[in-house]
């Protein structure tokens, strides 16, 4: 599922650069998949599917995390909101403040994982494209933000 999840938000990034360059800029469709569909899958992943989440993240799943649970519900509440800004046409200045937003997350979670103390061997690769993928999300928001003013 994570692996899913990091190929609909790269579809939506790499749309997302192309498409807020141009006259008209447009994050529609790159909304639309970079943060709805992630945050969706996120969503899944972390609520639904959480023993299997907590299991490849090395964490004790045989019981419930009720903080992971938690996250789960916040990629779901950005999700869904820009499935509305998509289907309601909210307009670039929303799609943009919808990248800032869950850009700032990712790479806020990118950070924490490369200070945090712990005895945890952490994986390089998934360091690199989280703090990466929250990168163009702040990216393609910046633009966005500045082409909607």
């Amino acid at each position: 599922m994570m692996i899913l999840t990091y190929i609909v938000g790269g579809i939506g990034l790499v749309i997302g650069t192309s498409t807020v360059t141009k006259t008209p800029a447009d994050l529609t469709l790159a909304c639309l998949l970079a943060v709805g569909g992630v945050g969706i899958l996120s969503f899944i992943r972390h609520a639904l599917l959480h023993r299997s989440d907590a299991a490849r993240m090395g964490w004790d799943y045989g019981k419930r995390n009720n903080f992971q649970i938690e996250v789960g519900i916040a990629n779901l509440a950005w999700g869904v909101v820009a499935l509305l800004a998509v289907i309601l046409n909210w307009g670039l200045t929303i799609e943009a403040g919808l990248f800032l937003v869950e850009g700032v997350y990712i790479s806020s979670v990118a950070l924490m994982t490369i200070v945090s103390p712990g005895g945890q061997r952490r994986d390089i690769g998934g360091i690199i494209a989280t703090s990466a993928f929250g990168a163009v999300l702040l990216y393609v928001g910046i633009l966005g933000m500045s082409a909607a003013t």
